[in-house]
């Protein structure tokens, strides 16, 4: 696969710094059972990457060192964790939101069939990929029969309350196609709203839009054929300077399933290491104590794509 990270590390993005911290977004490994094709982790079923205990314990730890609101859990699929019930559970023991970053397929897979009802019992948010409500633009990123996979997961989870109940938050995610920015959410999500209670019956509560980064699996397309540089002037011709303060690297870390810190999910992806001390790489053990606030963000040409357009970020749409 090609690789763009060379193309991204030397940027004029502007300098901007860390708030306060408020979500800790955890990736629990690359595996997955899809293999989506704007996926920037490059994740799938031949991935092995997974968090270990200790890693886990080390996250919790933080957690209580830290008046985080939120932990936002991602892979992969997160729930192929074999930590992924004990870290939820310890974690929703102090309060917090806990954010379950769900392809819906694996709530279908053998093995994973309580997964579901655990995520109710928890009051977790389930923050769902369903880059489209029509069946042949989902299959057409995520494969064949994933449509229907995803529509039986919603209802189930509808079933259980998601989408309703006030403590059961279901909020669904959008992936443009090809070279194009994300739609205006309100509108999108107007549209998602009707469209999956006429044909399917399915509630849910809000619609994140996300733009496609051009990292890894989306990224080497873009070289293959030839439309990296197309689409890196479609981001920067949308750049909001507006956007800039409210970016998700402000207030968000990034932890690998190895324990090393990073801005954010993409940063993860391109190796892109929390500045700390000047450290080319900086593991959560050595940050434990440590105030993050007003700490530089490590910036690259991809961090247009958050700043495009309405903007984007792991709750979509920065302006409505």
């Amino acid at each position: 696969m090609l690789d763009t990270r060379p193309l991204l590390l030397q940027t004029d993005f502007p300098a901007i710094n860390r708030t306060v911290l408020e979500t800790l977004q955890v990736n629990l490994g690359y595996k997955c059972n899809l293999s989506c094709t704007h996926c920037h982790v490059n994740a799938g079923p031949t991935r092995i990457e997974q968090m270990d205990r200790q890693t886990v314990d080390l996250v919790l730890e933080y957690i209580h060192k830290h008046p985080i609101k939120t932990l936002d859990l991602t892979g992969g699929a997160p729930e192929i964790n074999v930590n992924f019930k004990y870290l939820v559970q310890e974690a929703r023991s102090t309060g917090m939101e806990v954010i379950d970053r769900c392809n819906l397929t694996i709530l279908e897979e053998p093995g994973y069939e309580d997964i579901a009802v655990f995520l109710a019992g928890q009051g977790v948010t389930v923050t769902a990929s369903l880059p489209c409500y029509m069946e042949q633009n989902v299959e057409k990123q995520r494969g064949k029969n994933v449509y229907w996979e995803s529509i039986s997961a919603l209802k189930r989870l509808n079933a259980l309350g998601y989408g309703s109940d006030q403590d059961k938050k279901l909020n669904l995610v959008f992936n443009p196609e090809g070279l194009n920015l994300p739609p205006a959410q309100s509108g999108l999500e107007e549209d998602y709203r009707r469209e999956l209670e006429a044909d399917h019956g399915i509630v849910f509560n809000r619609l994140f839009t996300i733009t496609n980064m051009p990292i890894s699996r989306f990224g080497g397309m873009l070289l293959a054929k030839g439309l990296y540089q197309e689409y890196m002037t479609i981001l920067r011709d949308g750049f909001c300077k507006e956007n800039l303060d409210n970016v998700m690297c402000r207030n968000l870390m990034s932890i690998d399933y190895l324990g090393y810190t990073y801005d954010c999910d993409f940063n993860q992806m391109l190796k892109m290491s929390l500045f700390v001390n000047g450290k080319s790489k900086t593991h959560l053990s050595e940050i434990l104590e440590m105030d993050l606030t007003g700490n530089p963000i490590a910036v690259g040409e991809h961090c247009f794509g958050c700043t495009a357009g309405q903007g984007s970020s792991c709750g979509g749409a920065l302006e409505n």
